[in-house]
Formats: C-alpha cells, sequence, structure tokens
C-alpha cells in the first residue's frame, strides 16, 4: 500500500510560484504512475501532469507552459513546480499514484488512480 503526502501549500500572489511535494511511502510497484490532479469546489478533479518510472511526462495541455512535474527516486517525492500563478489555480491540489501497465504511458484519468494523498490547499489572489 502507498501512501502520499503533500506540502507546500499555502497563499500566493498573482504572478508568483509555487513548489508542491508529495512524499510516497509504502510499496511501490517498479511500474508506476504518479500525477497530480486538483479539484476547486463544486467541480471535476482535474489532471495537471504525470511522470512515470522512466521519468516520462505527461501534461494537460493548457498548462505545459507554467506547470513542471519532476521525481526525485532517491527521496522518493514527486514535485510540482508552478510559475506566474493566476487566481485560476486556487484550488486544492491532488498527489496520485498508480502501477502502470507495462508498454503504456501514464495517463492523467482520475478514475484510474487508487492511492491519493489529502490534498494541499493553493489559494491565488492579491
Amino acid at each position: 500500500q502507498v501512501h502520499l503526502a503533500e506540502s507546500g501549500g499555502g497563499s500566493v500572489r498573482p504572478g508568483g510560484s509555487l513548489t508542491l511535494s508529495c512524499v510516497i511511502s509504502g510499496s511501490r510497484p517498479p511500474n508506476y504512475c504518479l500525477a497530480w490532479f486538483r479539484q476547486v469546489p463544486g467541480k471535476e478533479r482535474e489532471g495537471v501532469a504525470c511522470i512515470d518510472d522512466n521519468s516520462q511526462t505527461r501534461y494537460k495541455e493548457s498548462m505545459m507552459e507554467r506547470f513542471t512535474i519532476s521525481q526525485d527516486k532517491i527521496k522518493n517525492t514527486v514535485s510540482l513546480y508552478i510559475e506566474r500563478l493566476s487566481p485560476d489555480d486556487t484550488a486544492i491540489y491532488y498527489c496520485a499514484a498508480k502501477a502502470r501497465t507495462w508498454g503504456y504511458r501514464c495517463a492523467l484519468r482520475a478514475d484510474m488512480f487508487y492511492s491519493w494523498g489529502q490534498g494541499v490547499q493553493v489559494t491565488v489572489s492579491s
């Protein structure tokens, strides 16, 4: 079982940047997907970016320019760097994990991920 714990959220002014981190503990399969999702109350959970055991990444197209996902396999962390934040980025951000089927890349589908962190609030306002 994988346990995920996010950190790094908070309040940021528009135009600022932020790095979210997620510590992964427990038993992780050799082939895996790690992802960041975000959710605004009343809306569906939205995929932001994912990274796999080969460090291949995938982003939601509208987020490719401002979001960067990375992982540290030694520290067992996955991070999300966000720059040029706007109020539209205000949401709860979740870290998620799943086993990756060999030969397939990760997809940003929340229903395919079965391990989730508690989420961390990011608020962008002036």
